[in-house]
C-alpha cells in the first residue's frame, strides 16, 4: 500500500475503525471462553462428585478449573457438624489456617458472620477500612490480599462456607459475584447428596454388619423356599462355607428334603404370620426355629425371615435338672424306706443271733437261722448302700475309686439282674488310679448303663447266654470303666439319638429317654466323656472315660 492511500485511510478513520472492531471481537471472544469455562467448571462440580472420589480430590480439579478465569490461590470447605463450623477440606493440603477436622472460633469470625447471615463477603486482607476477624493473621500468614467467602445452600437451610483465596486483588464484577454463588450453591447441593447417600450406605452397610453378628444363623428366603442370602453362622452351621446358599432352600436344610406341610416355612407361607418349630438336626442338634414374614405396603408376602437358635445344651441342661430333681424325689423316698426297714430289720438280726446262740449247731434250725442272719446282713448292707446313694448332700468332688463305685452299684442292682438270667462278669484293674469326682454322682452314670444293658438283653429272644460284662482299666489319658452286653445292639439311626433327651425305644412305663443325656452330662461335668460302639445283632459296649487325679504341685 502506498503512503498516500495509508494517509487517505486516515483520514477517513478506516483505520481506527478496524482497530476497533479486532478489539471488541477480541473481547467478546474472552467472554464467550470465560463463559464456557464457568460451564465447565459447573459441569465439573456435577460430574465429579461422586463416592469413590475423596473431595480433596474434588477440590483440586475444581480449583485448577477455577484458575483458568480467576487468580486464586486457595480453596477451603467449613461444613456445619452438631452446632460447629468445621474445617473439614482445604487445597492445596498445606494450606490450612487451622487443623482439619478443628471448629473454627465464632467470636468475630468472618466464616461464621458469612454462615449466620447467608451474605457472602469479599474480604481485602491489606484494606485500611478492613473489619477485624480472628482469620486475619492466617490470611496474612498465607499472603492472602484477598478473600471471598461463600454460604453453601442445601435443602433451604445453610450447611457451611466456601471459602477463595487470592495473592492478589482482583476485580470481580456483578457476574463474576453471580457465578460464584451460583458455583457455591452447586457445590452446596452436590455435598448434601453426597452426604445423604453416605447416610444411606452408612444404614446400608450397619444393618448387614448386625446381619451378620449375629451369632444364630438368620437367612432371608423367598416365596419359594429359596434362600437369598444367609449371615456367616448360618454358612457354618450348615457348612455352606464356598457353596452358593442359592442352591439350597430352608426345608432342604432343615429336614433333607424340599417344601413340607409341617415346616415352619410352610406354615408362615400359608398363614402370613410367625411360626415356630423345634427340630433336631445333624443327629443330636436341637434348633428352635422362628420364621418371620416380610410384607410390603400392599399386604403382599415376598419373603420371610428364618431364625434358628441352637438349643442342645439348654434341652440337656433341663433333662440334667429334671432327672436331678426325679433323683432328689427318689433319694428322700428311698432314705425315709431305708429308715423304716432299719427298724424291723435290726430287730430280725438280734433275734436271730439270740437263737443261734440257743440252737444246736447240728439241729436243723440253725441252719436256717444262719441263712436267716446272712440274708439279713445282706439287707443291712443294701440299706445302708440305698442311704449313702441317696444323699444329695454329698454330690462334692473329692479323691474316689471307679472299683469302689461299681461294687457299692452291684450291690444295690445286682441281684435283679442276675434274677433276669443275665451272667454279670466284673473285671476291675486293682491298680487303677483314683479320681476326683463325686461318687454318687459316679454311680449313678454306672447304675445308668447296667440297667441300659439290661433292659437291651431282655428285648433278646435268647434265654440262655446273656452277658453284661463290668471292666475298669487305666491308660496314658486316664481311667475308663466300660459295660458291653451281647444284646440286639443300635441302629445307625439310633446311634445318632442316644444321648439325645427324651429318646427312649423302651415302653412307656420302662424309660424316660434321660439316662444316658444326664449320664453324659455328669461326665462331662467330670472332664471326662462317654463313647458307645454297637453292632445290630452282637451288642454294644458304653465306655466312661475320666482323667485321673491330678498330684498337688
Amino acid at each position: 500500500m502506498s503512503d498516500r492511500q495509508q494517509l487517505i485511510e486516515r483520514l477517513v478513520g478506516v483505520s481506527s475503525s478496524k482497530i476497533n472492531y479486532y478489539t471488541e471481537l477480541k473481547k467478546t471472544i474472552d467472554e464467550m471462553k470465560k463463559k464456557n469455562t464457568q460451564l465447565e467448571i459447573i459441569n465439573e462440580v456435577m460430574r465429579s462428585f461422586n463416592i469413590d472420589m475423596s473431595m480433596d480430590a474434588m477440590l483440586k480439579n475444581i480449583l485448577e478449573k477455577l484458575r483458568k478465569i480467576f487468580p486464586l490461590k486457595r480453596l477451603s470447605l467449613s461444613i456445619f457438624k452438631s452446632g460447629k463450623l468445621i474445617l473439614t477440606n482445604v487445597y492445596p493440603r498445606d494450606y490450612a489456617h487451622v487443623d482439619i477436622g478443628s471448629a473454627i472460633p465464632k467470636e468475630k469470625s468472618l466464616y461464621w458472620k458469612v454462615a449466620e447471615s447467608g451474605i457472602s463477603q469479599v474480604y481485602f486482607v491489606n484494606a485500611d477500612d478492613r473489619e477485624t476477624y480472628t482469620e486475619i493473621v492466617a490470611f496474612e500468614k498465607l499472603s492472602l490480599r484477598e478473600v471471598l467467602v461463600f454460604p453453601l445452600y442445601g435443602k433451604g437451610r445453610i450447611i457451611g462456607v466456601l471459602s477463595l483465596g487470592s495473592e492478589r486483588q482482583s476485580a470481580y464484577d456483578k457476574e463474576d459475584l453471580v457465578f460464584l454463588q451460583q458455583f457455591s450453591d452447586q457445590l452446596a447441593v452436590c455435598i448434601e447428596n453426597v452426604r445423604l447417600y453416605n447416610e444411606v450406605l452408612n444404614s446400608k452397610k450397619e444393618w448387614e454388619q448386625t446381619f451378620l453378628a449375629v451369632a444364630d444363623p438368620i437367612m432371608l428366603v423367598d416365596v419359594n423356599g429359596s434362600i437369598l442370602r444367609c449371615n456367616g453362622a448360618a454358612s457354618s452351621f450348615f457348612r455352606l462355607d464356598g457353596v452358593e446358599a442359592a442352591d439350597y432352600t430352608l426345608d432342604n436344610l432343615l429336614y433333607g428334603e424340599q417344601m413340607k406341610e409341617e415346616s415352619p416355612l410352610y406354615e408362615t407361607l400359608k398363614t402370613k404370620r410367625t411360626a415356630y418349630r423345634e427340630i433336631t438336626m445333624f443327629g443330636q442338634t436341637i434348633c428352635e426355629v422362628h420364621t418371620y414374614p416380610i410384607i410390603n405396603e400392599k399386604d403382599d408376602m415376598y419373603g420371610v425371615i428364618a431364625y434358628i437358635k441352637d438349643v442342645t445344651e439348654k434341652r440337656h441342661f433341663e433333662a440334667r435338672m429334671m432327672q436331678s430333681g426325679k433323683l432328689a424325689a427318689l433319694g428322700e423316698m428311698a432314705a425315709g424306706v431305708a429308715h423304716e426297714l432299719n427298724n424291723p430289720l435290726t430287730a430280725i438280726l438280734g433275734n436271730t443271733q439270740l437263737l443261734l446262740r440257743k440252737a444246736d449247731k447240728g439241729h436243723p434250725s440253725h441252719e436256717l437261722l444262719a441263712d436267716v442272719l446272712k440274708c439279713s446282713k445282706r439287707c443291712q448292707d443294701i440299706i445302708r448302700n440305698l442311704l449313702t446313694f441317696s444323699r444329695q448332700d454329698e454330690y462334692l468332688f473329692q479323691t474316689c475309686s471307679l472299683n469302689e463305685a461299681v461294687e457299692q452299684v452291684l450291690s444295690l442292682v445286682g441281684y435283679q439282674i442276675r434274677q433276669s438270667h443275665i451272667d454279670v462278669k466284673v473285671r476291675l484293674d486293682p491298680d487303677i488310679p483314683l479320681v476326683d469326682g463325686s461318687i454318687q454322682q459316679l454311680e449313678q452314670i454306672i447304675i445308668n448303663l447296667l440297667l441300659n444293658a439290661r433292659d437291651a438283653l431282655d428285648e433278646t429272644a435268647r434265654q440262655n447266654d446273656k452277658k453284661i460284662i463290668i471292666r475298669t482299666e487305666s491308660s496314658r489319658e486316664g481311667v475308663a470303666l466300660s459295660v458291653s452286653d451281647n444284646g440286639p445292639g443300635i441302629d445307625s439311626k439310633g446311634m445318632k439319638e442316644i444321648f439325645h433327651p427324651f429318646y427312649t425305644t423302651k415302653e412307656a412305663l420302662k424309660g424316660t429317654g434321660l439316662g444316658l443325656s444326664v449320664s453324659l452330662g455328669i461326665a462331662e461335668a467330670h472332664g471326662g466323656t462317654i463313647d458307645v460302639k454297637s453292632e445290630p445283632g452282637i451288642g454294644s459296649v458304653f465306655t466312661l472315660r475320666l482323667p485321673v487325679k491330678k498330684d498337688p504341685a
